[in-house]
């Protein structure tokens, strides 16, 4: 077997077997098989495309090119979460929380912000205190004696999704549904859980663009976990608009805080933290009936148990809990700016895309993997699509660590 044979098969349409694909992935990431000729096979499946046998292959073959990591340890059903991205997305730090204190095992493994997707990882280091980086057996005891545990991906979780993915960017293949899909799971595989609820995002703010693109990905991945024996559920949710009102790392924070004690609940927030906490408490055998469990969700949030559990983990991790007890604590940017409506009218649109860029360059985001993050810096929106506002009347709150010139509502992405 060598990697020529394998490249002249995925150009002339023929199925690969599940030892070339391994071949593949294991010779790749040792670094026996050359670049451009990985690129070459990268654009024959591409172009071509790939059978369900070839996505599964490719998908365990990447999730077994590093650690897996080994939840047999943990007593009960482990329900993991994964969301394609978005702007203001603090969901996993609402959502764990809550469905653990329903009785779900919650042992989430999430990445860091790269660009303007916002990581759960950095907003949950905003905490002072919060260890995300703490060994496999801690993670692993913590889960099983307070139900949670939210910590960084190991290092060597799927090290050649890296590989590929790094090749796919440069050789103009990002765009690959299939190739999209195998990326994700290989990671949700690595990383243990045996039942997986996505969360697929699309519009502006979205690596998706559309509806359709996003229920293909969808269906793709969902077709993947249940190949690879992973019972896995999806819902679509849009995010032309950031969802809730806060965009920025411990601004976000905050946001999730209220939530959990039941001081607010943003509307668009709220829908996709009860859609998919009732799949998942449906998928840890606690419940079948998705209304019901949405009812007992907002019951443990009245409640305070989902808040209480939030407490529980942070404590746990070496959080500070003063700070969520007292969220004024939480340091603040230099700088508040409000920006005003120039006119009467109503909010035609939020632009998430131009808001997270907006919000990448006051320092909450990176651009390269080694940059420093503001976790002070972000903004607040006052009004969403569709709400009426008035002349002179407070739309958002930008929070800055930089001196500015007056900004203008569509500076940000908001049109009225």
């Amino acid at each position: 077997m060598n990697i020529l044979e394998i490249i002249e098969k995925k150009r002339d349409k023929k199925e690969l077997t599940k030892e070339e694909m391994e071949y593949f992935i294991q010779e790749y990431t040792k670094g026996k098989i050359a670049d451009y000729q990985a690129a070459a096979l990268i654009m024959g499946i591409y172009i071509n495309g790939m059978t369900d046998k070839e996505l599964v292959n490719l998908t365990m073959a990447m999730a077994n090119s590093g650690d897996i990591i080994d939840l047999s340890k943990i007593d009960g059903i482990i329900v993991d979460k994964h969301s394609t991205g978005g702007v203001g997305d603090k969901v996993s730090i609402i959502l764990l929380p809550l469905v653990s204190s329903v009785g779900v095992k919650v042992a989430k493994m999430s990445g860091r912000g790269l660009g303007f997707t916002g990581g759960t990882v950095d907003k949950l280091e905003s905490i002072p205190g919060y260890k995300t980086n703490i060994p496999e057996e801690e993670f692993i005891k913590n889960v099983n004696e307070i139900g949670i545990s939210m910590i960084s991906q190991t290092a060597n979780i799927a090290p050649a999704d890296k590989k590929i993915y790094s090749l796919r960017d440069a050789i103009s293949c990002v765009e690959s549904i299939p190739l999209i899909a195998s990326s994700i799971m290989s990671k949700k595989i690595a990383s243990g859980a045996a039942k997986i609820v996505l969360e697929v995002t699309y519009g502006k703010g979205a690596f998706m663009k559309t509806v359709e693109e996003a229920k293909k990905l969808a269906e793709e991945m969902v077709k993947i976990g249940n190949l690879a024996n992973r019972e896995t559920r999806y819902i679509l949710t849009s995010m032309d608009e950031p969802l809730g009102y806060a965009i920025g790392n411990n601004l976000e924070i905050k946001e999730a805080v209220q939530f959990l004690k039941g001081e607010i609940e943003p509307k668009d927030l709220k829908e996709v933290v009860l859609e998919l906490g009732a799949h998942m408490i449906k998928l840890a055998g606690l419940g079948e009936n998705l209304e019901e469990n949405k009812k007992i969700m907002l019951e443990n949030i009245k409640n305070g148990k989902a808040y209480n559990k939030f407490v529980e983990m942070v404590k746990r991790q070496g959080g500070d809990i003063s700070y969520l007890e007292n969220l004024e604590k939480f340091e603040k940017s230099k700088y508040e700016i409000d920006i005003l409506s120039e006119k009467t009218g109503k909010i035609k649109e939020v632009k998430a895309d131009v808001i997270a860029k907006y919000v990448c360059n006051l320092g909450a985001g990176r651009i390269r993997k080694e940059d420093n993050i503001d976790m002070t810096v972000g903004m607040i929106l006052n009004k969403k699509v569709g709400d009426v506002v008035t002349k002179g009347e407070k739309i958002a709150t930008i929070h800055t660590n930089k001196a500015t010139e007056k900004i203008k509502p569509e500076d940000i992405g908001i049109i009225i």
